[in-house]
């Protein structure tokens, strides 16, 4: 018999990204109009489910490699009525995003590195780029799905040949290389409104 008449041996095709894989990824955060002003959730980014469990609807979109335009969706737990567990995994989760992002290694505890993991607001982190390790979950039919639950750091191996161009670094003698190399431009202290310039920089 052909493979056309015997389709025992066919792959079964899950089309999920392996457990473990690490990729770059750009999140979309897919507002849901929730505010609470009083928690720093404004913008509308924030959803809130019938539960009363409040949360970033989190699209990951990879940005290259094997899994380019792949999307991964997951939810970033901001407040759970069940108690903390959620919001401080959804927290952590921010951290990781924050010091991938923005090239901190997680023990580096420098005013910079704590000035760099904090934000404005929740528009900070929609279109924030960093290297994610892909996990494998379950969504609420049971059914596997991936997920991301966890960012990569510089300390990893791997970081900067996924991140590609490093970026701005907090330790050592790696903020001399990221200063401008032209000593006719003026240094960014000086002009904090420059454009490419995060505002956690400024």
């Amino acid at each position: 018999m052909g493979s056309w008449n015997d389709f025992n041996d066919a792959q079964s095709n899950t089309n999920l990204i392996p457990k473990g894989t690490l990729a770059k990824v750009r999140l979309t955060i897919r507002p849901g109009g929730f505010d609470d002003a009083s928690q720093g959730w404004t913008g509308g980014y924030a959803t809130r489910g019938s539960t009363g469990a409040v949360y970033l609807n989190g699209e990951f979109t990879v940005t290259e490699g094997q899994y380019a335009r792949r999307k991964i969706f997951t939810l970033i737990g901001l407040h759970s009525p069940k108690g903390p567990d959620w919001a401080n995994m959804g927290r952590s989760l921010v951290r990781g995003m924050l010091n991938s992002a923005r090239g901190i290694s997680d023990k580096d505890m420098s005013p910079e590195a704590q000035a760099a993991r904090r934000i404005n607001g929740f528009a900070d982190l929609d279109g924030i780029e960093f290297v994610a390790r892909i996990d494998i979950g379950t969504d609420a039919s049971g059914d596997d799905k991936n997920e991301i639950r966890s960012a990569v750091t510089p300390d990893h191996r791997d970081y900067a040949q996924i991140m590609g161009t490093a970026p701005l670094q907090f330790s050592g003698n790696a903020t001399q290389q990221s200063a401008p190399a032209s000593p006719s431009s003026n240094p960014p202290a000086a002009s904090p409104g420059a454009p490419g310039r995060p505002s956690w920089a400024q």
